[in-house]
């Protein structure tokens, strides 16, 4: 499902910090069929792939983002050893105000793709990922990906690698994949956000 040679010939970004942008990487048909058999998520946040039903078109998504083409691409493109490192599939259908805040990822991830899904998309209205150029600016940025159908953004986590986007509520699909430095690791952040999804369905909170 995944066109891998799309995600090959994306170019790579070194400023502000290392990141590509793929297009193209699914068709509009193909993340329509994704969207139809995605999970019956309800709540906002990434979900761990683990606490979810995988079926369909996009169960075929998730195969390939396990296939040892990915890390090899993501190696290539980013200058990273990823083949054999434990990987983190988190899963989003809906956003709140206040998600996308200024961050960086923690120094046990070492890198993450975003592969978007939606139809169609204003990025005037927020919800447009940024690499930005610093960690005080949402407006001070380099570059802005809208989440549309088919566009990836990685990015090589570093002490710089600082990214958000303007906040969002609604509907905004996005699988993300993130290779991490030790199964240790992957045990605790798969444990915290399991517990994490338990809480907010207690407390109600979307």
């Amino acid at each position: 499902m995944i066109n891998f040679d799309a995600l090959r010939a994306s170019n790579t970004r070194t400023s502000p910090f290392h990141y590509i942008v793929g297009e193209n990487v699914l068709t509009k048909e193909q993340a329509s069929e994704i969207r139809r058999d995605y999970p019956d998520i309800q709540q906002t946040g990434y979900l761990p792939l683990t606490k979810l039903e995988s079926a369909g078109a996009f169960k075929q998504l998730v195969e390939d983002l396990q296939k040892p083409q990915l890390a090899e691409i993501l190696s290539e493109k980013l200058g990273l050893d990823l083949v054999d490192k434990p990987q983190m599939i988190t899963v989003r259908r809906l956003s709140k105000h206040g998600d996308g805040r200024i961050h960086n990822d923690s120094k046990s991830k070492i890198c993450t793709m975003l592969i978007y899904l939606n139809d169609d998309w204003d990025d005037a209205e927020g919800g447009a990922i940024r690499a930005l150029n610093g960690n005080s600016d949402m407006d001070d940025y380099a570059e802005e990906v809208s989440p549309l159908a088919g566009n990836v953004f990685a990015f090589k986590r570093s002490d710089n690698s600082w990214h958000g986007h303007p906040s969002f509520k609604g509907e905004r699909y996005v699988v993300q994949t993130t290779f991490l430095t030790s199964q240790k690791e992957l045990d605790r952040k798969e444990k915290r956000g399991s517990f994490q999804t338990k809480l907010k369905r207690l407390l109600g909170i979307n």
